[in-house]
């Protein structure tokens, strides 16, 4: 229940929140694969 509660006060904010930390995610997991951790990412990820 909270969470709707949430999601109706913020409205807008909430959604532009949750799209700049999926892109801010993103940028990390793409970041780590081009440094050369691809590999350990793709490992734990895959098994």
């Amino acid at each position: 229940m909270s969470g709707d509660g949430l999601s109706e006060d913020y409205g807008d904010l909430g959604e532009k929140r949750n799209r700049r930390i999926r892109i801010i995610a993103w940028t990390v997991i793409v970041a780590l694969i081009l440094g050369g951790g691809g590999a350990t990412v793709l490992t734990l990820l895959l098994g």
